[in-house]
C-alpha cells in the first residue's frame, strides 16, 4: 500500500490532475535525431533482426534502431554497440544503458525500449536502471540552458515504462526515483512549461494508480475464491453439476475462455522474466528481489484447478456409469470446443484431466464412450511427442489466421505451461553473453518478439457472452483432490491389478 500513498502524495504535489486530457501516446516516434553515445561498429553479413510489433496502445512499432553517428558518454576503447545492416545486435550493458538516456533532441527508438526495459531486468534492477537514467538526466539539466532540457522526454519515458511494465512500480525503490524526477522536472521547466509537467506526471499517477488498483482488487477477488476450493470430502462438493449449469459443451467452452482471457490480461510481461530470474541457478541470489507480483502462478493454478474439475467431475459419478459417460463425452465435447475457438490452454487441462489415472483407469466406462476417437484425436494434438510439434504447428497456424477484429479468429490462448518454458530457454539465451563481454541484443530481439505476441493475443476483448453464474461456479465450486479423487475413482470401478489395489489399500490407511 505504501506505493499508492505516495502516489497519491505525488500527485497532489503536482497540482490537480488533467485527467480529461488525452495522454500523449505512450511508444509515438520521436523524428528528433538519435542521441550520440558510444563507438559503433557495423558488421556486415545477411542476418536481419526480427522486429518487435504489436496491436495496442501500449507497445512498440516495427522500427529498428538505427546507427549513431560519433561517441559519448562511455569511455572505452572497445566498440561500445554493434550493429549489422542498420539493426542492433550486440553492446556493453553501460552502452546500452545510456542508450536508453533521453535529451532534449533524443528519444530512443520505441522496440529499443520495449526490448530492453523487459529484458535487461536479467542483469539490472528496474530501480537501479531508472536511477541511472534519472542521474544522467539530471546531469544534462544542470548542463543546459533553459529551454535545452530534456525534462519532457524524461516524463514521457516514465509515462511508456508505466504503461507497458506497471508492476514495476508497485516497488517503493521505484517511486522513489519517479518522485525525484517529478521534482526535477517541474523545477527545470518555467511558466506554461512547468504546468505542462505538472498534468502529466499527474496523468500518469493517475492511469498508474487505476492499473495498480484494479490489480489489488483482482487478488482480493482470486483470495476469496481460493478459500477451502480443494477438499478430500465428496461431500463438500457441490450438487450442480457442470453440464447441468453450462447445458452446452459450447457454452462452457465459451465461459472458460472467458475466464483464460480475463486471467491472462492481468500477466505484466516482465513478470516472465523476473519469476525466470527468481528461480534460475545461474543468477546469484543477491540479485534476486522478493516477488510483487504473482499473476504467473495464479494462472497456473487455475489450469490445474481445470483439471481437477475435470477429474472431479467423472469420478463423482460413483454409481451410475451411464452418467459418467455422459460426463466423459460432455468434457470431450468441451475440449473439441475449445479447439474450434482457439483456447488451448483450456483444451490441453481438460485432455490432461481425462488422461489422470483416476480417469483412466475406468476401462468399462471408456469403452461405452462413443466419442473415444475424436478423444484419442485430441490427445494426439497435445501430445508431447516431438516436444509438441502437432500442437506448436496449430499455434502457428492459429496465429497466422489472429485477426482481433473478427470473432472466429480473434482468441489464441496458449498452452501456458509451453509458453513459459519457451520464454524461460530465451531467457537462458539472454543471459549468455558474447566473448567481447557484449550483451547479445539479438537474443533480447527475439524474446521481446515472443512476449509481443502473447500481448497482443491477451488484449483481445473476448467475443463471447459471459456468464458470472458459471464463471463464478468454474471457479470457486470445491474440487477433489488428488487421492480423494483416485479414492472415488475405485469406488466408481474395483481396483484390479495388484498396483491398484496396494495403492487403494495405501489410499485408506
Amino acid at each position: 500500500m505504501a506505493m499508492y500513498y505516495y502516489a497519491c502524495r505525488l500527485s497532489a504535489a503536482c497540482s490537480a490532475a488533467s485527467t480529461s486530457r488525452s495522454s500523449p501516446p505512450p511508444f509515438q516516434g520521436s523524428s528528433r535525431p538519435h542521441r550520440p553515445v558510444a563507438t559503433i561498429s557495423h558488421q556486415p553479413g545477411p542476418s536481419r533482426v526480427d522486429k518487435v510489433t504489436t496491436e495496442g496502445p501500449s507497445l512498440c512499432v516495427n522500427k529498428p534502431c538505427k546507427p549513431l553517428s560519433d561517441t559519448r558518454g562511455v569511455s572505452s576503447s572497445d566498440e561500445a554497440l554493434t550493429y549489422r545492416e542498420g539493426n542492433l545486435v550486440s553492446g556493453k550493458l553501460e552502452a546500452l544503458v545510456e542508450h536508453m538516456v533521453p535529451t532534449a533532441d533524443y528519444y530512443p527508438d520505441r522496440a529499443f525500449l520495449f526490448a530492453f526495459l523487459l529484458t535487461s531486468r536479467l542483469f539490472v534492477k528496474p530501480h537501479e536502471l531508472l536511477g541511472q537514467i534519472a542521474a544522467r538526466c539530471q546531469e544534462d539539466m544542470l548542463n543546459s540552458s533553459k529551454g535545452d532540457e530534456p525534462s519532457s522526454h524524461l516524463v514521457r519515458l516514465v509515462a511508456e515504462w508505466s504503461e507497458t511494465f506497471p508492476y514495476d512500480f508497485r516497488d517503493e525503490r521505484v517511486m522513489s526515483h519517479v518522485r525525484q524526477i517529478a521534482h526535477r522536472c517541474v523545477s527545470a521547466e518555467e511558466g506554461a512549461g512547468a504546468q505542462e509537467v505538472r498534468e502529466e506526471v499527474s496523468l500518469i499517477l493517475h492511469n498508474l494508480l487505476n492499473k495498480l488498483t484494479r490489480l489489488e482488487q483482482y487478488e482480493a477477488f482470486l483470495h476469496s475464491i481460493r478459500k477451502d476450493s480443494i477438499t478430500s470430502n465428496p461431500e463438500m462438493l457441490s450438487q450442480m453439476e457442470v453440464q447441468e449449469l453450462c447445458g452446452t459443451a459450447s457454452n462452457l467452452a465459451q465461459q472458460l475462455t472467458n475466464i483464460e482471457l480475463e486471467r491472462l490480461s492481468y500477466i505484466g510481461p516482465e513478470e516472465f522474466v523476473l519469476a525466470y530470474t527468481h528461480n534460475s541457478l545461474g543468477i546469484d541470489s543477491t540479485f534476486k528481489d522478493p516477488r510483487i507480483t504473482s499473476n504467473l502462478e495464479v494462472y497456473q493454478d487455475w489450469t490445474n484447478r481445470l483439471c481437477r474439475l475435470v477429474v472431479t467431475d467423472v469420478v463423482r459419478q460413483k454409481k451410475n456409469k451411464k452418467q459418467r459417460v455422459r460426463v466423459l463425452e460432455f468434457w470431450v465435447e468441451t475440449a473439441k470446443a475449445c479447439f474450434n475457438v482457439g483456447n488451448f490452454n483450456s483444451l490441453m487441462a481438460i485432455i490432461t484431466g481425462l488422461s489422470k489415472l483416476s480417469v483412466c483407469r475406468l476401462k468399462r466406462t471408456w469403452e461405452k464412450m462413443e466419442l473415444f476417437e475424436k478423444y484419442k484425436v485430441l490427445e494426439k494434438q497435445m501430445s508431447k511427442e516431438d516436444d509438441y510439434s502437432s500442437y506448436r504447428s496449430l499455434l502457428r497456424a492459429a496465429s497466422a489466421r489472429f485477426n482481433k477484429d473478427d470473432p472466429k479468429l480473434s482468441v489464441v490462448i496458449p498452452v501456458f505451461a509451453i509458453l513459459a518454458a519457451d520464454l524461460y530457454a530465451l531467457c537462458d539465451h539472454c543471459l549468455i553473453k558474447l566473448s567481447n563481454g557484449h550483451v547479445n541484443f539479438e537474443n533480447f530481439w527475439q524474446l521481446a518478439k515472443r512476449v509481443t505476441e502473447f500481448i497482443t493475443w491477451k488484449q483481445v476483448h473476448c467475443p463471447f457472452p459471459k456468464s458470472a453464474k458459471i464463471i463464478t461456479y468454474l471457479q470457486a465450486t470445491p474440487v477433489l483432490s488428488e487421492d480423494a479423487s483416485l479414492l472415488a475413482s475405485f469406488e466408481c470401478e474395483q481396483p484390479e491389478t495388484s498396483e491398484e489395489k496396494e495403492l487403494q489399500k495405501r489410499l485408506l490407511a
